[in-house]
């Protein structure tokens, strides 16, 4: 079955059937990881849309918005070989309007952390996920835990502005040698990639710490080791609903996550570690 491709609101009316529909969205260059996703809505809705849209709000000066890889052909060959209903693949100027002047803010939280590095960023993530979410009226809406602190940020979103959106998380896809799976990945040499599996590794050495002081040592001490390829942007340990900081006394899942460059590649990764007794 060929997905419809829909380029706009009316497109998106003509094609729902009017059962329970899934939204898995996306910035296209789909992958393994993105699969996983479209397999999950499936099992819990009745239609899947994937919209695939590469959004300029979330990219900031010097970023990759430009080289972005745009694969939109070999995307709707996956969606249709995962059995997606709908493929929402709209134009810059279908989703924003010329003169736009409102959009989401992402207060506090969008600040800090994965924020801090990326001004700017969760405004605009959470800007075109509103926008996708009034589009496509989904009952449901699925995405990847790699992107923990986006995900943690749409449920906040859902929760304070009163949304009918059910958030979905899905579990991170890793290439056997253990990188977490990304669009990116596509620009790494073959010594970029091994500088990259550090991150992995310095989430592997955390995890199996009982304290927030043991595992953030653990995991440092494993980014030191690094190649040098690797520039280390940030290592944190926060609370998964609000990406605090938690505090040595900490008892309960955190989550350790992990951002660096190498080369002109920025990646991030992350995992759930659970702390005390």
């Amino acid at each position: 079955m060929h997905p419809i491709v829909a380029r706009n609101r009316s497109d998106l009316t003509k094609a729902r059937t009017g059962g329970t529909l899934a939204l898995v969205p996306t910035m296209g260059a789909l992958h393994e990881g993105h699969r996983s996703l479209i397999r999950l809505a499936r099992e819990r809705a009745d239609e899947v849309v994937v919209s695939v849209f590469v959004n300029p709000l979330q990219f900031g000066p010097g970023e990759d918005f430009q080289r972005y890889p745009r694969t939109f052909d070999a995307d709707l060959a996956a969606c249709r070989e995962e059995g997606v209903d709908v493929v929402f693949a709209p134009a810059a100027d279908e989703m924003y309007l010329p003169d736009r002047q409102v959009s989401v803010s992402a207060g506090g939280m969008g600040r800090i952390v994965e924020g801090a590095s990326r001004p700017g960023h969760f405004d605009g993530m959470l800007t075109v996920v509103l926008k996708l979410f009034n589009l496509v009226r989904p009952d449901l809406a699925v995405f990847g835990q790699k992107d923990a602190q986006q995900l943690a940020m749409i449920r906040r979103m859902v929760a304070d502005l009163d949304v009918p959106v059910e958030i979905v998380g899905a579990p991170t896809v890793r290439e056997p040698d253990g990188l977490a799976l990304s669009s990116r990945n596509r620009y790494l040499s073959a010594a970029e990639r091994r500088a990259a599996l550090s991150l992995s590794r310095a989430l592997r050495a955390g995890e199996g710490e009982p304290t927030p002081a043991r595992v953030r040592a653990a995991a440092a001490k494993a980014l030191a080791e690094a190649p040098p390829e690797l520039e280390v942007d940030y290592l944190a340990l926060v609370d998964p609903a609000t990406f605090l900081e938690v505090p040595d006394a900490y008892e309960g899942e955190a989550v350790l996550a992990v951002a660096a460059r190498t080369g002109a590649t920025r990646l991030i990764d992350n995992a759930v570690v659970r702390l005390g007794r």
